[in-house]
């Protein structure tokens, strides 16, 4: 483990991950997103992959040597194999000017794998601290004498339900879709640091305590045995997996997840994709993780993994796209482009001329689920009237697309009742 030793380390830096991740990938290096103010003259930066393997590692290099913003923050863990190359680079590189490490980690990088592990908060060197990062420091250490209750700060996320106008539930099988966001009904997460890691039991969605057994009855007939909880737990420890798998250092902080939502259950609304949805959005925020770490366009891939392989909730895409997108968005989940870029193509419509919708839903509806359930297995099987089904719902949805940006509301309400 190579580190600088003017390196300010903050207390909830969590060196366990670092070194999870070393042992999972070999030679890494850790390394930070550039803020507007600091230039590339003053950092070694480095080049990667999708892999996120180094290609490039550049020695304090002009602002138009590459477009990275990606720079070392002199953190290094190296396999003991590797060790023996600083002999092979000191036998060929002999001038005073090749014997600093930056310039050691440029040839390194060409000779063997490294890879980048991102730390989402900013990295500092104590040499270098100006009067404004002083005082943002000394702010801070402040901060941290107060008791935590009065220095937290909520975040709250909220995410819509939506409706799906076309091509429902091809998304699962290769095919085509419309759906569209709706504000009327809403899950929304709030997050907030807190000692210990809590999860908040919804009051109506995760009861522990009823009136009587008919309360008890009439509750779990309407709302239930599977609450919100459970989805915020799968959606932390998805999280973590992810940052874990993906190089991305979390911060040691601890804290308390809290959900609201009123959209009504087991009727296609999507209520529990968006409380995962909303549940990420608070985890991304509070831990600094940003768009770059988590795409928007895998977004939705990464919901539907919570609920898939967490939870064993049967689904398909949609829903969570349209979640992360918002609005009125067209989906085509062709396998060409499943397989090619491992996502599908988004397109935002406008809806700002659709006509107005009338929601109908049942109050005491059956599960969905049971009723869709052996689609998948009759699709797999080679089923040709499923198989016909979905091509037949892609094409529907293509139709539509063509109507809703022509505005031809007559052919579209035709196709909207096909």
């Amino acid at each position: 483990m190579v580190v600088a030793g003017d390196m300010l380390f903050y207390s909830n830096f969590d060196i366990a991950q670092v070194l999870d991740y070393f042992k999972m990938k070999g030679d890494i290096a850790v390394c930070y997103e550039l803020d507007s103010t600091e230039c590339t003259l003053s950092r070694g930066m480095v080049e990667m992959d999708a892999d996120k393997r180094i290609t490039r590692f550049l020695e304090k290099p002009n602002p138009s040597e590459t477009d990275s913003r990606l720079a070392s923050v002199v953190f290094y863990c190296f396999k003991k194999s590797s060790l023996a190359l600083i002999d092979d680079y000191l036998v060929t590189h002999r001038q005073m000017d090749s014997l600093v490490f930056g310039k050691f980690l440029e040839w390194f990088v060409q000779q063997t794998p490294v890879y980048e592990m991102k730390l989402p908060t900013r990295f500092q060197l104590i040499g270098q601290v100006g009067l404004e990062e002083y005082q943002r420091q000394v702010k801070r250490i402040s901060a941290l004498a107060l008791p935590l209750r009065d220095r937290i700060n909520p975040f709250s996320s909220r995410c819509f339900a939506r409706i799906g106008l076309m091509g429902n539930p091809s998304d699962g099988f290769f095919g085509k879709t419309i759906s569209m966001s709706i504000s009327n009904f809403w899950a929304e997460v709030t997050i907030v640091e807190s000692e210990k890691l809590v999860l908040t039991p919804h009051k109506l969605n995760d009861p522990t305590e009823f009136g009587g057994l008919s309360d008890l009855h009439w509750i779990s007939r309407k709302e239930g045995y599977l609450g919100g909880l459970r989805l915020l737990q799968a959606t932390c420890k998805k999280f973590y997996q992810y940052c874990a798998a993906h190089g991305i250092a979390l911060a040691k902080r601890n804290f308390t997840l809290s959900y609201e939502t009123n959209i009504p259950r087991q009727v296609g609304l999507a209520g529990s994709s968006a409380i995962v949805v909303a549940t990420l959005n608070c985890l991304m925020r509070f831990f600094n993780v940003t768009d770059k770490d988590i795409p928007k366009t895998i977004r939705p891939q990464f919901v539907l993994d919570v609920e898939r392989d967490e939870l064993f909730i049967q689904a398909g895409l949609q829903d969570r796209v349209i979640q992360v997108y918002e609005g009125l968005v067209y989906m085509d989940f062709s396998s060409a482009l499943m397989e090619t870029q491992g996502h599908g193509d988004y397109v935002h419509l406008n809806m700002s001329t659709l006509p107005h919708f009338w929601l109908a839903y049942l109050s005491d509806p059956s599960d969905s689920g049971r009723i869709h359930s052996n689609v998948k297995a009759r699709w797999n099987g080679g089923d040709e009237e499923v198989h016909d089904a979905m091509k037949q719902f892609a094409e529907l949805a293509l139709n539509a697309k063509v109507a809703i940006e022509q505005q031809d509301w007559k052919t579209f309400s035709v196709w909207l009742s096909s």
